[in-house]
């Protein structure tokens, strides 16, 4: 029996493993000595029993610790956000350079597409010419000149949690938030941060469903993140409908330039961004408070600092470099666009966020198997918000498509996935709890 044996029988049996077991676990999967038969072994053992606090974080530093962590030497703190995913959610774009015009750094490593959820980097590269994946000394040049850079993960950070998630994805462990906690935080405190804030999404478009499952998350992260040194907080948002207008990653880097430039297409995103950038600003002592710090974040929005980072950065990263001055020409656009109607007359009282994004993925913008590649034109723009009224002269959306047929085939889906009624509904907040 190899030295894993014992510490997972013990598990099997209710006994979690020590702190200094889990490190050896941990090392196991870096240096390959733990099978993959082993790791899922692991990973079902904490669905059914869990970590408490210390285990946890126990667990997410040695994760952090399995590769390189970013030692930043920098005149203002580093600082970072992040969401557990969403539909139309395209913040980011948003709270990067408006922190960086505001004083901080922002290294921002990020994801592609999961499930049904967007993925940041597969938003970001819609753009021509941006390449998300590069060297750690041109991250580094362009966040300390630019202020920010959003890119994806290299192999060096935290490999124990590369290895341990593609276990979970196929053994059915995903939904453990002692591993999520893990596999989130590893990676965002192996960049170096000093402080972060955490967007967790409820509703019918998130992964919590639940307030209570929201609650516990949030919990885990926040306590963990703080117990590895990191300042965090997480604000529980609104996922019952499309953050943004639209969903599609050429689409969302447009709803991220009419917020980016003022001019006040979608409030529910600008004032998002500003909530939780106005979170890790305050955090990081480069504001009084929270609310205060919300004013500056949305300020930038509105006298250009942060449009004009947000180029910079995007000419850094190998794009255009009047993108924020020709982004509506740079972008790609489908070759079919239809507006989609309603059946009958009504107020939106309901809209399957999950149905829409996974139709997203469906029309090409998003992964089925990792190989698949993305279609960045197509998706969904103009979207109905709940209680608004549609009728046969107010459409439900813009489906932006590659072909007629696949047009024809998502009409049916997208009437569906609108509840309407007679009367207005109660809308939810777009901010539900603020946990530190």
């Amino acid at each position: 029996m190899s030295a894993f044996g014992p510490i997972l029988d013990r598990y099997r049996h209710g006994h979690v493993p020590t702190g200094k077991e889990l490190i050896s676990i941990v090392n196991g999967l870096t240096d390959g000595n733990l099978t993959d038969a082993q790791a899922g072994a692991f990973a079902m053992a904490v669905c059914i029993y869990g970590l408490d606090a210390p285990a946890a974080l126990t667990l997410t530093t040695a994760m952090r610790d399995s590769g390189k962590v970013l030692d930043w030497q920098l005149d203002a703190p580093v600082v970072d956000k992040h969401s557990t995913g969403g539909v139309g959610d395209c913040t980011s774009f948003l709270i990067a350079p408006a922190l960086a015009a505001c004083g901080a750094y922002v290294p921002m490593i990020s994801g592609r597409g999961l499930g049904h959820t967007g993925g940041t980097l597969d938003k970001l590269e819609a753009i021509p010419g941006v390449c998300t994946q590069m060297p750690e000394a041109k991250f580094r040049r362009i966040v300390g000149e630019v202020g920010c850079a959003i890119v994806s993960a290299t192999d060096e950070i935290a490999p124990a949690d590369k290895r341990l998630y593609g276990v979970r994805d196929v053994t059915g462990t995903v939904t453990s938030n002692a591993l999520i906690t893990a596999s989130i935080l590893s990676k965002k405190l192996a960049a170096g941060l000093d402080g972060l804030v955490l967007d967790i999404k409820l509703g019918n478009g998130a992964f919590m469903k639940t307030m209570e499952q929201a609650e516990a998350l949030a919990a885990s992260l926040v306590d963990t993140a703080n117990g590895a040194g990191c300042k965090t907080t997480a604000l529980i948002t609104d996922m019952n409908q499309p953050l943004a207008k639209s969903i599609g990653n050429a689409l969302e880097i447009s709803e991220a330039m009419h917020a980016l430039t003022g001019d006040g297409v979608d409030h529910d995103l600008p004032d998002l961004a500003g909530a939780l950038g106005g979170e890790v600003l305050a955090g990081a002592g480069l504001a009084d408070d929270p609310d205060s710090a919300a004013d500056q974040i949305t300020d930038t929005f509105y006298n250009g600092d942060a449009a004009e980072v947000f180029g910079r950065m995007i000419a850094a990263m190998g794009g255009p470099r009047d993108f924020v001055d020709r982004w509506e020409d740079r972008l790609p656009s489908a070759p079919v666009m239809r507006e989609i109607r309603p059946k009958h007359a009504g107020y939106v009282t309901q809209i399957a966020a999950d149905t829409l994004g996974q139709l997203v993925v469906e029309l090409g913008g998003g992964r089925k198997q990792a190989r698949d590649r993305i279609d960045p034109s197509v998706g969904l723009s103009d979207i109905a918000a709940l209680g608004d009224f549609v009728d046969a002269d107010v459409p439900l959306l813009m489906l932006h498509a590659r072909s007629e047929a696949d047009a024809d085939a998502a009409q049916a889906v997208i009437q569906q996935a609108f509840g309407l009624g007679e009367e207005p509904p109660q809308l939810p907040p777009t901010v539900y709890k603020r946990v530190t």
